[in-house]
């Protein structure tokens, strides 16, 4: 099922680590760059949208990793076609393997740093941008209309570095927010099911996925509507429909 599990090992993989933590890109991850850059027919943008896409994913994926190892999980991390994972690994116990128990809260803050590493990234450009001659301004207009979106430009530099800037931004920034949404298996769907196990530990993962499939239903109408995003509704109305199959699944309580 979409982003719920990580696709096995393939021979075609590349494989390498960073900060300490294994990182595994399967190769229909190349795919989501050249997706969003298919519209271009310019060589070097649609290699600007892979670059962007790969970079801001494993950043993403960092933050999530990070946050893990705080409260000390080991975890790596799996690039593939739908996005990216990172995944909670056995620590040594003695002689033996065994699970990290994390309490909801720490549950919450690793599901937020992925979206909060990509908004870090972004203030980061934002700040640089701004150092060094460049212009930021909020753009209200620029996501649809729906968001406040930084607008990045320098008014003297190549069009290629204005193209990377705002790439970079439109990502980290309008993805991020789409990520928080409490959808499963979205970051912001994992936050959701935890806040609301806490109030109620025996129906709080049901109504979490309940909650998953009227707002995934939702924003996909939305997006086919007032968006005329065919993408976007597809991809909310997949989402909405496997918290719904999750659903059928589990036995009534």
């Amino acid at each position: 099922m979409l982003l719920l599990q990580a696709p096995p090992p393939t021979r075609f993989d590349l494989n390498f680590t960073l900060f300490g933590f294994p990182i595994q890109v399967h190769p229909l991850f190349w795919v989501i760059g050249l997706l969003f850059g298919a519209s271009s027919t310019n060589l070097i943008s649609i290699l600007l949208w892979v670059f962007t896409i790969f970079i801001s994913i494993l950043i993403h994926e960092l933050g999530h990793a990070l946050a893990m190892r705080y409260y000390g999980q080991s975890s790596r991390i799996v690039l593939h076609g739908a996005g990216g994972v990172t995944i909670p690994e056995s620590v040594a116990w003695g002689s033996r393997y065994a699970n990290v128990a994390l309490t909801p809260n720490q549950q919450i803050l690793i599901s937020f740093a992925g979206p909060g590493a990509g908004f870090l990234l972004a203030l980061l450009i934002m700040l640089s941008v701004a150092f060094t001659g460049g212009v930021v301004v909020p753009n209200a207009a620029y996501l649809f209309g729906i968001v406040p979106f930084p607008y990045a430009h320098y008014p003297n530099g190549s069009a290629l570095i204005n193209s990377l800037v705002m790439t970079f931004l439109w990502v980290n920034v309008f993805w991020g927010l789409v990520n928080l949404l409490p959808v499963y298996p979205l970051d912001g769907g994992h936050i959701a099911r935890y806040i609301i196990l806490q109030f109620d530990p025996w129906n709080g993962l049901q109504k979490s996925l309940w909650l998953s499939v009227y707002v995934g239903a939702a924003i996909a109408l939305l997006s086919l509507i007032v968006l005329s995003s065919t993408y976007m509704a597809l991809l909310f109305g997949l989402l909405a429909f496997q918290s719904y199959q999750i659903l059928q699944s589990r036995s009534p309580l």
